[in-house]
């Protein structure tokens, strides 16, 4: 048995996130066989039974109090002008916190452990210089991939520089943080060569490992075969992350209308948590729902003819793709969308990039119930026999395990710098 420090930016329930759902999976079967402490923030007003129900996945739950900032208003950009000049990306530094170093020295000192793990690149900032024990980053995505994509799909004059200067920022910062563990965990193939690629003098001799995504095959299984809505599309995940933003509105606005200019009954439900703004505004275009969070999407996948995942931006792995497979329902996606995930286009779900060929495919599947069905028993049998989380789980306890020995951490200089020629 092991004894883990797992270090996170906010406890895992409600499990209204993706990186969340993976975290929780994964742990839950961990927990099974070692003892984890889980240290993360948490904002006061949460609900007592989130930080009860953490029992199920860790032995201790220690917590620094932290209200999550909004991301739209007044307030946000003043927190992002704060720290207009920091050189640490803004989606770091807003983490960096004494009280949260403090409560991993307490922790270090009152107890010994086997691992420390990382959960995502946030809360790498408040780490100690030196770490008493083999350490782990478990990266779910490329960050700085997002940030690029960001800024070469933002058209605003303001915007782009702004997302640029934060790609930038995140490519040294997640540069100088991966050259500091003992051993990496990426999501999908297709993360770990880039992580290669972007980043050769920290990963320079790295153990890193792949942890695939999972999915909870049997709380998806009670999905009916056919869809209560066969004109309706939906897209589900986080409202208040960026990628999904972009996504949504780019969907809502440049394809939904030439589906619905074929196809006039079509409706779209946008479903996740914190919708912002921009997000809600879509409520407004005809035939757009957003709902908000709600308690279990199953009902919403049921309602769909076809899940879209428009994504133009991200890194990772979809765990909004996996759930809809195990619901069986079929899937249209970018391929940004769908990258690092082990499908096929035509077999288990629909690729299209640009808007005229993505609503194409939307269309085709709503008047081909055949091949509606077919996509989605391909895409459910591929999931139900290689991705239960608990095959996932046994990846990355292994992986945990295999990390035994403290390598020095590179110098920042080190750091493979950026170019002219990697420039926008």
């Amino acid at each position: 048995m092991m004894r883990i420090l797992w270090l996170n930016a906010s406890l895992l329930l409600p499990l209204d996130k993706g990186g969340r759902l993976r975290t929780w999976h994964l742990m839950r079967h961990l927990a099974r066989r070692h003892s984890i402490t889980y240290l993360s923030f948490a904002d006061p007003q949460q609900p007592p039974a989130d930080r009860d129900g953490m029992s199920e996945v860790c032995a201790e739950l220690v917590t620094v109090p932290r209200t999550e900032q909004t991301k739209s208003g007044l307030q946000f950009y003043a927190s992002v002008a704060k720290h207009l000049f920091d050189p640490v990306p803004y989606a770091v530094a807003q983490y960096r916190s004494r009280a949260y170093r403090a409560a991993i020295d307490r922790a270090l000192t009152h107890a010994t452990y086997d691992r420390i793990v990382c959960d995502f690149l946030v809360p790498a900032i408040n780490l100690p210089r030196q770490l008493p024990a083999p350490s782990v980053l478990f990266t779910h995505n490329v960050e700085a991939e997002i940030w690029r994509r960001h800024a070469e799909t933002e058209g605003g004059r303001l915007k782009k520089p702004l997302f640029r200067s934060q790609w930038l920022r995140m490519r040294r910062f997640e540069a100088r943080t991966l050259a500091r563990f003992d051993r990496i965990l990426a999501v999908s193939d297709v993360d770990r060569d880039t992580l290669q690629a972007l980043y050769p003098a920290s990963m320079a001799g790295k153990s890193i490992s792949v942890v695939p995504t999972g999915v909870d095959t049997a709380f998806f299984a009670d999905v009916p075969a056919e869809p209560i809505s066969p004109r309706r599309l939906v897209f589900i995940g986080s409202m208040d992350w960026l990628p999904n933003v972009d996504a949504v509105t780019h969907f809502a606005r440049e394809i939904l209308p030439r589906i619905r200019a074929a196809e006039p009954n079509v409706t779209f439900s946008i479903v996740g948590r914190a919708p912002t703004p921009a997000v809600q505004q879509l409520a407004e275009l005809p035939g757009v729902e957003v709902t908000g969070r709600v308690d279990d999407i199953r009902p919403y996948l049921a309602s769909a003819a076809v899940n879209v995942v428009p994504l133009r931006i991200g890194g990772g792995t979809r765990l909004k793709i996996y759930e809809a497979m195990a619901a069986g329902r079929a899937t249209v996606s970018t391929r940004i969308g769908a990258e690092g995930l082990p499908t096929e286009h035509g077999r288990h779900l629909l690729l299209a990039d640009d808007a005229a060929a993505f609503a194409d495919a939307v269309v085709a599947l709503l008047r081909n119930a055949d091949e509606r069905r077919t996509l989605a028993s391909n895409a459910r049998a591929l999931v139900t026999s290689r991705y239960d989380w608990s095959i996932a789980a046994t990846h990355l306890e292994q992986a945990i395990l295999d990390t035994t020995t403290p390598t020095p951490a590179a110098s920042p200089g080190t750091v493979t710098p950026i170019t002219d020629a990697q420039t926008l």
